[in-house]
């Protein structure tokens, strides 16, 4: 197995934990699998960015107010060497949305996501 290989099936183990995290709707641990210093941004009109953990722990208690009965559709998952590329879509049928979604994380060496930049396609 290649360094690359290898470093890719790790990252692949903490964005499966990553994901579970959010199907569990648990704030708490998924700011537990960010840095300190993370930074975390929704781009889409009216969201600030979220700098630090426990800023990013709000944003993500947030989403779960927002959207309490949103489910993931995921598209395709693709893994670098210290980032993951998440194409998904979020569902919501109680609010009757249906948003794509585009993820880049990025990985800080100890495993933690230190940046994570969420792109929503807004309907017109």
């Amino acid at each position: 197995m290649t360094t690359s290989s290898a470093t890719q099936l790790d990252l692949g183990e903490v964005s499966e934990t990553y994901f579970a995290a959010w199907e569990a709707r648990d704030p708490d641990a998924i700011a537990a699998l960010h840095t300190t210093d993370t930074h975390f941004h929704v781009h889409a009109p009216g969201e600030d960015p979220a700098d630090g953990r426990e800023a990013a722990r709000a944003n993500f208690a947030q989403t779960f107010e927002r959207f309490p009965d949103f489910a993931f559709e995921v598209n395709r998952v693709l893994l670098g060497e210290s980032h993951w590329v998440l194409d998904w879509v979020m569902i919501d049928d109680t609010l009757g949305v249906r948003l794509p979604l585009l993820d880049v994380v990025e990985v800080s060496p100890d495993g933690l996501v230190a940046r994570k930049d969420v792109y929503v396609e807004v309907p017109a």
